[in-house]
């Protein structure tokens, strides 16, 4: 798939549709109207879609057509509307819509959509212009998180025991006590090492939002927006985190993708 890049010559508009009966605009997100997009860029449906341009003064929607019998919203739709964002955020802003808009036209998409907005999104696009997102994702590993723990409650290590002691079914009360404060313990270090890495993060980022945890162990789940120039400097940063948490805590880093954190559209 490729992706938008920056125009040289004058923009055009999305060709008119011959009939549309069967078929509305999907709209992926929007782009600066100086863009072009390749011939083989393609988004949901099955055939996928051609992406398409649909400009209104100084701001334009990535469309492609979609038959309105057929529904949206499954895995294979999600993972081309992603891909689509995230390739063209590589190359111009885009202000993305995290699941997509289905509008009747593309003169609805410019009535409903492109006018009313207009000025919003010329200036969120200028504002995100030369910015990326990335996520962070850090999850603890179980066995030394566990470790710590027992190290530092003093009841888990008490029901701990009492669990070694006894039969199992005699033990269920303190198994289940025993998972809560794990649960406990665990979210008090999760907030604590999220807030250290955000701060740690501030010098080589322009902003950062937390994300709920996807999992029991996440030890951090962070958005950043991040300068193009200074990508490098985030980049060493998160090796240095991953060399100083070590094997206690495991350390992904996605993107650059679309700025779904740090935009509203």
């Amino acid at each position: 798939m490729s992706s938008p890049t920056k125009a040289s010559g004058a923009a055009g508009s999305a060709p008119a549709p011959d009939d549309r009966r069967a078929v509305a605009c999907y709209v992926y997100g929007i782009v600066p109207e100086d863009v072009e997009i390749s011939a083989d860029a393609v988004g949901v449906g099955d055939p996928p879609g051609r992406i398409q341009l649909v400009r209104h003064g100084e701001v334009a929607a990535l469309v492609s057509d979609v038959n309105v019998d057929r529904p949206l919203g499954r895995a294979q739709d999600l993972v081309a509307h992603e891909l689509l964002l995230d390739e063209a955020a590589a190359e111009v802003p885009v202000l993305p819509l995290r699941f997509g808009a289905v509008l009747t036209t593309p003169e609805a998409v410019v009535e409903e959509l492109l006018a009313p907005h207009h000025d919003q999104f010329a200036a969120a696009l200028k504002e995100i212009d030369g910015r990326a997102q990335f996520v962070l994702k850090a999850r603890y590993a179980e066995r030394p998180v566990l470790t710590e723990v027992l190290n530092e409650s003093q009841e888990a290590r008490r029901l701990r025991d009492r669990i070694r002691s006894l039969p199992e079914d005699a033990t269920r009360n303190e198994r289940i006590r025993l998972g809560e404060v794990i649960t406990q313990v665990i979210a008090a270090k999760r907030e604590a090492d999220t807030q250290a890495v955000v701060d740690r993060f501030g010098d080589c980022t322009v902003a950062a939002t937390v994300r709920e945890p996807s999992h029991e162990r996440d030890a951090a789940h962070i958005a950043f927006l991040v300068e193009n120039e200074r990508q490098a400097d985030f980049e060493e940063a998160i090796e240095e985190l991953r060399d100083d948490w070590g094997d206690r805590v495991e350390v992904r880093m996605l993107g650059p993708m679309a700025p779904y954190d740090f935009v509203v559209t």
